[in-house]
């Protein structure tokens, strides 16, 4: 691609439009960059764009200067159908992302990871298992770290871990990673991708370059992805939790890999068979790009989550509090309540995704969940599907805030309050990690209170319950 003689529009000033921008810019690029929202953040992140060379327009110059631009860097956070990127389409101009922009500057192999749930999990432990091997492993993509922020570090010699998500797959058509691994594929994002045939369609053009000379890492036990090794050229190599396959499975209690077993399940740090299931697709992926199984072993076995997912951030009087704020989809959660050891008091809600909650309800009716606090912009749509599956343990708040202190004062001696939405954070929150941050920072508001002489209790008018 061409840059100095060409004139780009940056649309989002996220972590992936900064990257863009100053990538752009150190390829000598002519760069505008634009956000429509306007809180302090943006603004400060413009005006440092702006320092270093970026153009930056605001809403009354856009339509006019966008005309002068040759190619749009799309954020992920705003669709291909909003009117920018369609105006740029119907101009014959080409419309890219952030990480097709990486892709198309990366110059040593890669594993890219997709899948509705357990992306950044695979992706931690990969990149662990990669650099107790040895290699120059960088994690970046959907996991918080730009991919064109990393293509320098990376080099040739680099392992680039990438975390792919559905709305990164939207403007993404060059990547053509070694190891394509696809986890799973239930109900997500309907709300932006309508259906769930284009979404299935989304994660499978992870392996859309792939050639004969490459692997898919893919799920036995998921039907959907199971099929996906019908629409790609690369070499499919399977895990699954039920049965041997061709790749990684378990037997008698231990993970296996084409015959060879590795170390006990029970070794592993991670509770519930999701966990499991994304060590078996990292263990896949590791040994395709032949890392030894002591290594594997040792590096999974030290393995300890990620943040914001099933974290324990504290305890106050007996309480535990713990974090599962990246569950962001009914499947998440789902796999949270049946994973979570002893009773606990769940907080649902967040911003609606377009799916049904019934399911949810169904999973907690048969959990260790005794109570549930339901808070949030979809509350009444989470709480309509609790009722319909004849669940009446329910707490309805406004706040989130509110939502913490309730599902702690429910919560007695030894039970959980497990944060666990099934819902985007965009309601209130700029993203999942905030949101998690805040539950955090609750637990040490509600622990001031309880050593200044007792919790206080919510308005009644902010609590309404069944």
């Amino acid at each position: 691609m061409l840059y100095s003689g060409q004139t780009f529009l940056v649309a989002g000033l996220s972590r992936s439009g900064i990257a863009a921008s100053e990538y752009l810019l150190s390829r000598g690029a002519r760069v505008y960059c634009f956000d429509d929202v306007e809180d302090g953040s943006v603004a400060k992140t413009a005006q440092e764009l702006g320092a270093k060379g970026c153009v930056v327009l605001h809403k009354e110059d856009l339509e006019r200067r966008a005309a002068e631009c040759d190619i749009l860097v799309l954020s992920p956070g705003i669709p291909v159908d909003h009117p920018l990127p369609v105006s740029f389409k119907r101009a014959g101009k080409r419309v890219i992302g952030e990480m097709e922009l990486g892709a198309l500057n990366l110059h040593c192999d890669a594993v890219a990871v997709t899948g509705t749930n357990g992306k950044t999990t695979t992706v931690t432990m990969l990149d662990g298992i990669f650099k107790a091997a040895g290699k120059k492993s960088v994690a970046c993509g959907n996991i918080g770290k730009p991919l064109c922020s990393c293509v320098k570090e990376l080099g040739e010699d680099g392992l680039a871990v990438i975390e792919v998500s559905s709305f990164q797959l939207e403007t993404l058509y060059s990547l053509r990673p070694h190891v394509a691994v696809i986890l799973n594929v239930t109900e997500d994002h309907l709300n932006r991708h309508y259906n769930m045939e284009n979404y299935i369609y989304l994660k499978s053009r992870l392996l859309k370059n792939c050639a004969e000379s490459e692997f898919s890492v893919l799920n036995h036990d998921d039907p959907i992805v199971r099929g996906f090794a019908e629409k790609t050229k690369a070499k499919p190599v399977w895990f699954s939790l039920r049965e041997p396959v061709e790749g990684g499975y378990l037997n008698e209690g231990s993970f296996c890999y084409m015959g060879e077993k590795l170390f006990p399940v029970s070794d592993l740090p991670l509770d519930g068979e999701h966990n499991a299931a994304n060590a078996l697709a990292a263990i896949c992926a590791a040994k395709l790009f032949g890392i030894p199984n002591e290594t594997i072993a040792a590096a999974l076995k030290t393995f300890r989550g990620v943040a914001h997912r099933l974290q324990r951030v504290g305890e106050l009087d007996g309480v535990n509090f713990i974090d599962d704020s990246k569950a962001t989809n009914v499947d998440s959660a789902i796999k949270a309540v049946k994973s979570v050891r002893g009773e606990s008091v769940l907080l649902v809600g967040g911003k609606d995704k377009g799916y049904s909650y019934e399911p949810l309800f169904d999973a907690v009716k048969n959990s260790g969940v005794v109570h549930t606090v339901i808070y949030g912009e979809n509350a009444f749509r989470i709480l309509g599907a609790a009722l319909k599956k004849g669940y009446t343990a329910v707490t309805l708040c406004r706040p989130f805030d509110v939502a913490v202190r309730v599902a702690y004062l429910t919560a007695k001696k030894g039970q959980n309050v497990l944060l666990s939405p099934a819902s985007a954070s965009f309601d209130a929150f700029r993203n999942y990690e905030e949101r998690g941050e805040r539950f955090r920072e609750m637990l040490e508001v509600l622990t001031a209170e309880k050593r200044s002489g007792g919790v206080v209790p919510p308005a009644e008018d902010d609590v309404a319950e069944e």
